[in-house]
């Protein structure tokens, strides 16, 4: 990215030892080098800060004095060649890791430049005014939230709020802090909101609160004066099962289900003569559970098209496909996604507010009718503690260090991890094919398009107004195409002058 703002391409990187590492064993230790370096070398390394400083008075690199700058500049070269000698022939004897690194990482690498350099368009008004407009109303919410306490209080802070809550409102404390005080976290609070309004609005006020500071007055400041646009960054090495992060700003957290999260998007918006289009995969982690589980009804409910929520409905609650209600396709909803997360009988109860034996119930029932996925969750289970991994279906994997530990409630989580990992790790990697795939094709001059984002299982794109139809026939076609599974990969695409009307 350096030497591209200066015209330079880079062409021909072959290795990486940051991503050497990340797919070796994503969750062995953090990526960068100086952990590398301590890891495998034994080394511990120079740190910027120990030439530079701190803080303020921190020096910019062209200000250190040359016999500091050299032995610096000098050991991360050195550093990273030894360690590259290090975890190569790693990574060579597994054979099954080598394609995830040549074929999807490395490529990966000039594909997220360009995107970031790239950047997003976005409307600085439409924030300012949405910032206006949410201060207006966290005001309220506090005035409402001093009305029901029956006094003014912070409530940013954990003790007083914790004191309302739990002294002077007597509300029942269902979890405690590390140090014995009734915990005010955001699941406590979520529970307390069923029954009573304060806790309710509480959980209101802090959503909101985060949009104002994360978003809509950050944003605004995050515009480069050069480009006019917003350049978030990428990072390969971060999430453990292969999922892209973001970061400055973080795209992955933009809430799309609140009216507040939606008007976000509205101020990503497309320049004169193009439009946004935002493709993505649709119900992709059941799709790959179907693929995975080989069952018989998941795999003829996609390969016939079906909606695949109001089809589970009709066989937990036993009634005709069109019979189905709103309430009961929700709830199958709420089955299906907690299935694939590895969800307990006690998880689903809490979610759906139901008795634990019902929820129990709709669980046996769901692999009475999809015995392939109670197989499936066995197998993994297994397969797990005897390799103490899972892997996705390009080899890309999970290693699982509690899968046998003693405490119980370590190989609890460890399991549904080793349930959920192949899962949301092949939809990864399906997403970083696509992308491969589209840059690819962009790349041959073949559309007036830009790739502008990577949100989850979605990819947005600047397109000519004049060529948004043909580019998104052939951008699905390209992303469906990325892998090849027993049931459809299907995309969905839209277009907008914005991103939340490309929905």
């Amino acid at each position: 990215s350096v030497l591209a703002n200066h015209d330079i391409t880079l062409r021909g990187i072959r290795f990486d030892t940051m991503l050497e590492s990340y797919v070796l064993d994503s969750t062995a230790t953090r990526h960068d080098m100086d952990s590398l370096a301590l890891k495998y070398l034994g080394q511990k390394t120079i740190h910027f800060e120990d030439i530079a400083g701190k803080g303020a008075k921190q020096l910019s690199f062209n200000e250190i004095k040359l016999e500091e700058a050299g032995p610096y500049a000098a050991e991360d070269a050195a550093i990273t060649l030894r360690l590259h000698n290090t975890l190569w022939p790693k990574l060579e004897e597994q054979s099954s890791l080598r394609p995830v690194f040549d074929e999807i990482e490395i490529p990966l690498v000039p594909v997220l430049s360009r995107i970031e350099r790239q950047g997003a368009l976005i409307s600085r008004e439409l924030l300012q005014q949405q910032s206006g407009e949410l201060g207006k109303r966290l005001v309220e919410l506090e005035g409402e939230a001093f009305e029901l306490a029956g006094q003014e209080f912070n409530l940013g802070s954990p003790k007083q709020l914790g004191e309302i809550l739990f002294e002077k409102l007597e509300l029942p404390v269902i979890k405690k802090t590390p140090k014995g005080a009734p915990s005010t976290a955001e699941e406590v609070l979520v529970e307390l909101a069923l029954d009573y309004p304060l806790p309710k609005l509480l959980l209101e006020y802090r959503s909101l609160s985060k949009l104002k500071s994360t978003y809509t007055d950050k944003l605004p400041e995050m515009i480069n004066p050069e480009t006019g646009r917003v350049h978030t960054s990428y990072h390969q090495a971060v999430t453990a099962t292969g999922r892209l992060s973001s970061s400055d700003p973080n795209l992955q957290n933009i809430p799309i289900r609140t009216e507040e999260g939606r008007r976000i998007r509205q101020a990503f918006i497309a320049p004169a003569g193009y439009r946004i289009v935002a493709a993505d995969y649709s119900q992709i982690e059941l799709r790959i559970m179907a693929h995975l589980s080989a069952d018989d009804g998941l795999l003829k409910a996609f390969r016939e098209g079906r909606d695949v929520h109001r089809a589970t409905a009709s066989e937990v609650f036993e009634v005709g496909l069109e019979e189905v209600s709103g309430d009961q396709r929700r709830k199958a909803k709420a089955i299906n996604f907690g299935l694939i997360y590895g969800m307990s009988a006690f998880g689903l109860a809490k979610q759906l507010h139901l008795g634990r034996n019902e929820a129990q119930q709709y669980i046996d029932r769901y692999f009475e009718r999809y015995p392939g996925v109670a197989d499936y969750m066995d197998r993994t289970r297994a397969l797990a503690k005897e390799q103490g991994y899972v892997e996705t279906l390009f080899g890309r994997r999970l290693y699982l260090p509690e899968i046998n530990a003693r405490n119980k409630m370590r190989v609890q989580a460890a399991e549904r991890t080793a349930i959920n990992a192949p899962m949301q790790g092949t939809a990864a990697d399906i997403i970083k094919k696509a992308m491969l795939a589209v840059d690819s094709w962009l790349h041959d001059g073949a559309a007036d398009a830009r790739m502008i984002m990577q949100v989850h299982d979605e990819l947005v794109f600047e397109v000519a107004t004049g060529e948004v139809q043909a580019f998104t026939d052939k951008a699905c076609e390209l992303m469906s195409g990325a892998a090849e599974l027993a049931v459809p990969l299907l995309v969905e695409a839209g277009a907008g002058d914005n991103w939340d009307e490309a929905h």
